[in-house]
């Protein structure tokens, strides 16, 4: 199993993107718990980032959202980065 790290900075991106969209709170909360038991799910179609983002990897919560994470094998380590739509986060 994985261990979730929720940075500062992070709760406070998430908590922006709620007050917005507080439709899919349950559907993220259901992603966060499949990325944490089993990162390669096929439904969170978890594949890694190119260019500015090199090095972090991308889940998708819906068809139009994404969460952008720093995956840490390793240390067993997920670490949410950003989250919002495709445009928002790319």
């Amino acid at each position: 199993m994985y261990k979730l790290i929720i940075t500062e900075s992070y709760q406070k991106r998430a908590k922006k993107f709620f007050a917005k969209h507080p439709e899919i709170l349950k559907q993220y909360e259901k992603i966060l718990k499949i990325l944490c038991l089993n990162p390669q799910h096929p439904s969170l179609r978890l594949h890694k980032l190119s260019g500015r983002l090199a090095g972090l990897c991308s889940v998708s919560v819906t068809i139009s959202y994404r969460l952008i994470i720093h995956f840490i094998i390793k240390d067993d380590k997920i670490v949410p980065i950003d989250i919002g739509s495709h445009d928002e986060v790319y």
